[in-house]
């Protein structure tokens, strides 16, 4: 018959302590009115069914306890959900026998000690009030049932009939008593699970009234039916028993089963939370999760404690979860490693161990006494030779029988499901750990980041997002090794977690970038933090018994600032939730590299910032279509010889006319082109254009130069020479007409590549200049090792002539060594006819500047030609243009 146990076999429903304790409140205030209804019953049914003294009910009362004493421990536990422990017992069949042989009272009495006792021995006290009143309620509606069918009768029916119908009052009476409490408990049963509840119930109460009607008959009307009835109720008892096993392996599989999906949830729980801003990531653990699987285990095995202790994650603690019996104080917190380990926590082995007080060693008794425990079944958890826990489970309830082999079998698949459970938890931590973590500093990483600093950035959009840079490794890289660099690495996120605490966001990017998150900081504030950072990096650092002093350069950006520098503090709320971490980053990355091209230190982001890249970006996505549309086109500016005033040949110079920006300086185009590799591209551009601009004078009998710009890249090419021989050979233009002007910079970055191009293309025929001499690298030893033919002296140097001293010497130095190394030296930025004239008295070669013209287009430049020169003829035949004054 069904009944409501103690604390230990109901799967409680996960509430908060408040809600807990009121329903507690409740259910004890409903024992009392049950147990109080079942004594006014009893008095009623008493005083209705008075007993007639007689000694023989003594003997009749101790043989009907006994009945029902075994009825209680052959009772099968069929089912546990839903808070009710269904039980199939025995309890109707020494019941049919009271009601055709004994008084209410002495079956009362009988059935209170028997059943009474059994939960006192079991220790399942919590309830007993409850338990007491449904007893009484039971034996009260049996006899009363009995008595009333029995005057529906008159005695006309059969005498066994109505002792059926109150045998089965009985189950029906605590059935419906239990689904109240259920709903008491705030477990309410839904209509069908309690109408199936009902039918079972009746099902089992026919059964075994039927046997017992029929047992008592056939044993007082047949003589010899004493043996019939003993082989029929060992049979019962036998399919029972078997019924028993196959439940409790089904129980067994419900458990291993709810046991595995509980860890299983908890950590995908784990793997998908939003990673930590620490850069030891501490699990957030659900205890009553855990505290739930320790309730199930305990219930499955009717232990009067299970103890679980866990790691749940490496190298976290040893957590602790009881279900049960509390645990006393000494037995709570124990080593689990050490010279004083606990006994019970180094047991080697992943075996379970069955351990009796009284046939133990003295080392393990002493760690039973410390629990307080006659018995216990231990389990270590290990995962290969690692300890993930120990399962602890205490003390049989029942005081008849302890711990039997399917116990420890169920200890053991229970254990091995949940070491498995937690090994796969730790091991998807783990992952989870290296996807947002970075593996040399332990700090996050870009993921990480993302994720920990966008949840704190939508609820505080006062928040800074902060960019740091380390400069030095590099050359740390190439001088000493990774391994150097490395340590760097790590020495600068330490430097960097001191100087921000635990418990900022805080990233390793790439290489030394790192990337934090001021949280509730102004501009301001942000700014003075990013000094004092750049300042922590910059400390030196030991290396390699060096000493090693490093730069450091940071940028940041806030998604709620609307004015920009370190005092900005106006919040765009709207704006604030509609930028992502992402976004932030890389806006605070460009005030960064605006910071690093200006030589300051810390810069704040700007919205012209963005403004600026993002031209930079269409310039460069949109070149290849404006060289294909026309947008992109070659101006020319004449360069004419000093002092006759000759015309020698032009620049080609690049102009790009935009259409949604105008004219663009080629300071501003130039780079970004370069920077993105179409500078390729741009170069050959400009080299056919002049090539045929310069095949058509050839046309008209002029033998004027065209000179084109190269780049670094070119210079590395060590095909970029066959290509110029292609197309000199394509335009059929003389190698001596095509000058070739590269800067100081370019052939320096790499001359051990630049030279052999540089002497393959001398030997071409090609004409070699430098240009804008004296703002590189000036060295003398590496221009005469260069292949040039000419230095172009830098426009600032010739503009400032007239009004300083010391550009006018540097000149002059310039022209007398250009000469000594037997150079031809062309002057550019010769805007006055006082520049001219003091070039020609020094000697200077090639003039060129907005004196003579500015860079003209092509029709123009025919235009200049016919009104500002005048034709003669060469010493080859050819026309020589001459200027105009």
């Amino acid at each position: 018959m069904p009944e409501l146990p103690g604390t230990s076999n109901v799967a409680e429903p996960q509430r908060t302590t408040a809600e807990d304790g009121r329903y507690r409140r409740r259910f004890a205030v409903f024992s009392v009115v049950v147990l109080l209804f079942a004594l006014a019953a009893a008095a009623l049914v008493s005083w209705w069914q008075p007993m007639e003294p007689d000694p023989k009910w003594l003997w009749i009362g101790a043989l009907l306890a006994v009945g029902f004493l075994l009825a209680e421990l052959l009772a099968v536990n069929v089912d546990a959900r839903g808070g009710v422990s269904w039980t199939i017992s025995f309890t109707e069949i020494p019941l049919v026998i009271g009601l055709f042989v004994a008084p209410f009272q002495v079956v009362l009495a009988a059935h209170l000690a028997a059943a009474v006792g059994t939960y006192l021995a079991r220790r399942v006290q919590d309830r007993m009030i409850y338990n007491t009143g449904v007893f009484i309620i039971e034996i009260a509606s049996a006899f009363s049932v009995t008595a009333l069918v029995n005057m529906l009768l008159g005695g006309s029916g059969p005498a066994w009939l109505g002792v059926l119908a109150g045998a089965l009052a009985a189950p029906l009476s605590s059935t419906l008593l239990a689904v109240l409490a259920m709903h008491v408990l705030g477990r309410g049963m839904r209509v069908g699970a309690a109408l199936r509840l009902v039918s079972r119930t009746l099902v089992i109460g026919v059964v075994n009234a039927s046997v017992g009607v029929a047992g008592f008959e056939v044993a007082t009307r047949i003589d010899t039916g004493w043996p019939l009835v003993l082989v029929a109720l060992g049979g019962l008892t036998v399919l029972y028993l078997a019924y028993s096993g196959l439940v409790r392996e089904q129980r067994d599989l419900e458990a291993l089963s709810e046991v595995s999906l509980i860890v299983a949830r908890s950590g995908h729980q784990a793997a998908a939370r939003p990673a930590s801003g620490l850069e030891d990531t501490a699990e957030v653990v659900n205890d009553a999760e855990w505290q739930g699987i320790a309730h199930r285990i305990k219930d499955q095995l009717g232990a009067a404690r299970v103890v679980m202790r866990l790691q749940l994650w490496i190298q976290g603690p040893m957590m602790t979860f009881t279900s049960g019996d509390p645990l006393p104080d000494e037995a709570a917190a124990l080593e689990v490693t050490g010279a004083r380990a606990d006994p019970l926590l180094r047991l080697p082995g992943s075996k379970v161990r069955h351990l009796r007080r009284d046939d133990t060693t003295a080392e393990l008794r002493q760690a039973l006494d410390r629990r307080g425990v006659e018995e216990a079944l231990v389990v270590p958890l290990r995962s290969a030779s690692h300890l993930l826990g120990v399962v602890e489970v205490h003390d049989k309830l029942s005081r008849w029988r302890g711990f039997g082999q399917a116990d420890l079998r169920m200890v053991e698949t229970m254990a091995s499901h949940l070491a498995t459970a937690i090994d796969n938890r730790r091991l998807l931590a783990t992952l989870r750990h290296d996807a947002y973590h970075d593996p040399l500093t332990g700090l996050l990483n870009r993921p990480g980041f993302r994720q920990a600093a966008g949840q704190q950035l939508r609820d505080r959009p006062r928040s800074v997002v902060l960019r740091l840079d380390l400069d030095v490794l590099p050359t740390i890289s190439d001088a000493l090794g990774y391994a150097w660099s490395d340590r760097m690495v790590i020495t600068a996120g330490r430097r960097l977690r001191a100087a921000l605490g635990p418990e900022a966001p805080l990233a390793r990017l790439e290489g030394g970038a790192f990337a934090a998150l001021l949280v509730d900081a102004t501009l301001e504030q942000a700014h003075g933090t990013a000094e004092r950072l750049c300042a922590e990096l910059s400390a030196p650092y030991p290396v390699d018994r060096l000493t090693v002093d490093a730069g450091s350069v940071a940028g940041y950006s806030s998604p709620a600032a609307v004015a920009g520098g370190p005092g900005g503090t106006e919040i765009d709320t709207n704006l604030a939730t509609a930028l992502d971490v992402d976004t932030l980053l890389q806006r605070a990355d460009v005030a960064l590299r605006g910071a690093r091209a200006a030589g300051e230190r810390v810069r704040a982001y700007l919205p012209s910032m963005g403004q600026i890249y993002l031209r930079r970006f269409q310039l460069v996505s949109q070149f290849r279509a404006a060289l294909e549309t026309g947008q992109v086109k070659v101006h020319y500016q004449p360069k004419v010889a000093l002092p006759s005033r000759q015309l020698l040949g032009v620049e080609a110079l690049v102009r790009w006319r935009h259409p949604e920006f105008g004219p663009l300086d080629p300071d501003e185009f130039v780079p970004a082109v370069e920077a993105a590799g179409l500078v390729d591209t741009l170069t050959h551009f400009v080299m056919d254009q002049a090539l045929v601009r310069a095949r058509k004078w050839i046309d008209a009998g002029l033998r004027l130069s065209v000179a084109v710009n190269i780049s670094v890249r070119s210079l590395s090419d060590q095909d970029f020479p066959d290509r110029v021989a292609e197309r000199l050979r394509q335009h059929r233009v003389p190698a001596e007409l095509l000058t070739l002007e590269l800067t100081e910079s370019g052939v320096m970055a790499d001359p051990q590549r630049a030279l052999p191009v540089l002497r393959r293309l001398h030997t071409l025929g090609v004409v070699l200049a430098v240009d804008d001499f004296g703002t590189g690298y000036s060295s003398l030893a590496y221009l005469r090792q260069l292949p040039v033919d000419e230095v172009k002296i830098d426009k600032s140097f010739v503009l400032g002539m007239g009004s300083d001293l010391g550009d006018l010497a540097v000149v002059r130095s310039i022209v007398e060594l250009g000469h000594s190394l037997g150079l031809t030296v062309v002057a550019e930025g010769v805007e006055e006819d006082i520049a001219r004239d003091q070039l020609a008295a020094m000697g200077c070669d090639v003039a060129q500047g907005y004196l003579i013209s500015r860079p003209l287009s092509e029709r123009r430049l025919e235009a200049w030609l016919s009104a500002r020169t005048t034709p003669a003829q060469g010493l080859r035949d050819e026309v020589v243009l001459t200027l105009i004054s």
